[in-house]
């Protein structure tokens, strides 16, 4: 009976420690992602803009690029404002010329040419539309429009949550990038992409510690 009640009592303190160093895990994590998260929206809210009448203007404006239909092939509502926020932009003369960077991971799979197509329904001539098949993250279509296409100073587009790190990202290397938010989705929609985001920047910083370059850079595509 007292070998019992000492294993037991061993048991006890054995998993009692075992918790305590899962809170202190928790902790950390809730730590880590509040700090990324924090450094990133301070560092970058003063070249975001939601006001069409007030953003600099640029040659170029940097499109980032996600699906057009979410899971259940319903219409992804991240796609269709973003192609609505370039679009007002090119017609407000803020942009002159719009890359689009997205994923191009399999044939059936396009996002780029997926914008491009939409942009151009919505009256954007295709003289002016440049596609990057190779932003499969945010990082390498940040850094490939500079190596790349050249640019160090343009506009991009996408969701306020989106284009803080795409800021972020940009003007730690050195490039003078502004962002132009386009409309949001509601919280229930967007909760599961709003979760990834705040994980997102905390791999950010990873990326950076590490000099993480993009997948894919290639040959220099010159812009007219």
């Amino acid at each position: 009976m007292a070998k019992f009640r000492i294993s037991f009592m061993k048991f006890r303190m054995s998993w009692k420690r075992a918790g305590k160093l899962l809170l202190l895990a928790v902790f950390l994590i809730f730590l880590l992602v509040l700090t990324a998260n924090l450094i990133i929206q301070q560092s970058s809210k003063k070249y975001i803009y939601s006001d069409l009448s007030k953003i600099p203007v640029n040659k170029v404006g940097m499109l980032l690029g996600c699906s057009k239909y979410i899971r259940g092939g319903q219409p992804n509502l991240y796609f269709n404002y973003r192609i609505e926020a370039t679009v007002a932009l090119y017609k407000a003369k803020k942009i002159k010329v719009i890359v689009v960077s997205g994923e191009n991971s399999r044939e059936d799979y396009n996002e780029s040419q997926d914008m491009k197509i939409a942009l151009m329904q919505a009256g954007i001539p295709e003289n002016v539309i440049y596609l990057d098949y190779a932003g499969f993250r945010t990082l390498d279509s940040v850094v490939r429009l500079n190596k790349i296409f050249g640019q160090s100073s343009f506009t991009i587009i996408s969701q306020k949550f989106h284009n803080e790190r795409a800021v972020f990202i940009a003007r730690s290397k050195g490039l003078n990038a502004v962002a132009y938010n386009a409309k949001d989705v509601g919280k229930y929609m967007g909760f599961k992409t709003k979760v990834r985001e705040k994980f997102a920047r905390v791999n950010l910083f990873v990326d950076m510690l590490t000099g993480k370059e993009p997948k894919f850079l290639g040959e220099p595509i010159k812009i007219e």
